[in-house]
């Protein structure tokens, strides 16, 4: 299996290949930052500005940005530039004062959540979030196992990385972390893909129990994102949440890449129809201005407070509020959700309308404006074919798109556009990908 970063990433023995002008940046960046360093692209991209859908290079090049969620509501959207603009302007301290904007925007967020999930904690990244999701469950259950998927990615604090199988290069999650296959609906099939992902996770929980370890979560993204974007049939999760409650577990929804509209509905648990007892944000909370979340019971989150107790400096901020409240404003107020749904199935439409002259895809599937384009070499085998899809990947970038992939293989193409993303970028999309299939021959 290979990182889910190494799949999308720009490697540095191919410098000599590249624009001149792109190189001299590209080693300067190599220089600074190391073995550390990530660019995307067989050849990288230096980006200027950014403008609802779109990005823009030094060269005035337009490309349509159909992969970052970070910037959910659009780039540089003028009412999260003037909300953050104005508080910074007043003042932009921690959490220790009572400051108006955080506790409109906490208000504000909680609305959208079912009842019982009603307190919030604020911290800076999703990775921050899923560890501390991650020890408010062990600190209520008195646990210490955690089920993931084989593929998934939740973060890179020391904690979030022991439940990412697709981080390690080399080695394997620590022995209290169980993972199971994804929910393959593609080759399940949708009537069996509920009955086996249940099944999975209720194995994986029996299997922890016989070693010794007692169970504290079930953690899952909510549309299995890095596991290759399974989406459906609605509901399909239920047996596995059932699963784990059985076990004593807790059930925490990953929503940093689904959540705030992304699947047509502002949270990724509510299409699957079901309640977390802890739901984790990140992302595209604000638009680009690092802040993320926790949500959950009052018991549950007593429970940590009773042990350790939480603080974040920057966490929940007056000028993070401020982006906050302007994303969900602005995704309510454009009726963004309506737009993820409408565009999202246009765009399926569109894909699946391709598969009747080019095999290489074989399944389309997602939910809004999140969609899994998966690249296969036999379509009656459904054989993935990473390296088809890293070519059409950058075939598209020539034909200024930006996507990403994800999935065990790589084979799965992530298009996950701002929810911005109309009409006529869909018609675009369709027809870069067009093109750049019949230039490739991945018939």
């Amino acid at each position: 299996m290979r990182t889910i970063l190494s799949m999308n990433a720009f490697d540095p023995t191919q410098l000599a290949d590249i624009d001149p002008e792109i190189r001299q940046e590209t080693q300067r960046r190599l220089k600074y930052f190391g073995k550390a360093a990530l660019l995307f692209f067989h050849e990288p991209l230096e980006i200027e500005r950014g403008q609802g859908a779109w990005l823009y290079d030094i060269k005035g090049e337009k490309y349509l940005d159909a992969y970052n969620n970070v910037p959910c509501i659009g780039h540089a959207h003028p009412r999260v530039a003037a909300y953050v603009q104005e508080q910074l302007l007043k003042v932009n301290t921690h959490t220790r004062y009572l400051t108006k904007i955080v506790d409109d925007y906490a208000e504000k967020l909680l609305a959208t959540f079912p009842d019982e999930l009603c307190n919030l904690t604020m911290t800076c990244t999703g990775s921050e979030s899923n560890d501390l999701a991650l020890r408010e469950a062990s600190y209520y259950t008195g646990g210490t196992g955690v089920v993931v998927t084989q593929t998934a990615y939740h973060g890179n604090s020391y904690l979030t990385t022991c439940v990412s199988p697709s981080s390690f290069k080399v080695g394997k999650p620590p022995r209290w972390v169980k993972s199971v296959p994804m929910p393959d609906s593609y080759r399940l099939g949708a009537q069996n893909v509920a009955q086996s992902f249940g099944a999975a996770v209720d194995q994986a929980f029996s299997e922890m129990e016989e070693e010794g370890i007692k169970p504290s979560a079930l953690l899952f993204d909510t549309i299995f994102s890095s596991d290759g974007v399974f989406a459906d049939p609605v509901g399909f999760v239920k047996e596995a949440v059932a699963a784990a409650r059985r076990h004593g577990a807790l059930v925490i929804a990953d929503e940093v890449q689904p959540g705030f509209g992304r699947t047509g509905q502002m949270w990724g648990f509510a299409r699957q129809g079901f309640v977390p007892d802890i739901v984790t944000m990140g992302k595209p909370m604000g638009n680009g201005y690092p802040m993320a979340g926790v949500v959950t019971r009052p018991e549950i989150l007593e429970a940590l407070c009773a042990r350790t107790g939480y603080f974040n400096t920057f966490g929940g901020s007056p000028a993070a509020a401020a982006a906050g409240l302007a994303v969900i404003e602005t995704i309510f107020d454009e009726d963004l959700l309506t737009n993820a749904q409408s565009s999202g199935d246009a765009l399926r439409q569109g894909l699946r309308q391709l598969q009747a002259e080019f095999s290489c895809l074989g399944d389309v599937r997602g939910a809004g404006l999140f969609t899994g384009l998966e690249i296969v070499s036999d379509p009656e085998n459904k054989t993935p074919d990473g390296a088809g899809a890293a070519i059409i990947m950058n075939g598209l970038k020539r034909h200024h798109v930006l996507i990403g992939s994800a999935g065990p293989w790589g084979s799965t193409l992530k298009i996950r556009p701002p929810l911005c993303f109309g009409a006529k970028e869909v018609e675009f999309f369709l027809e870069a990908l067009h093109q750049t299939l019949k230039e490739c021959d991945l018939h």
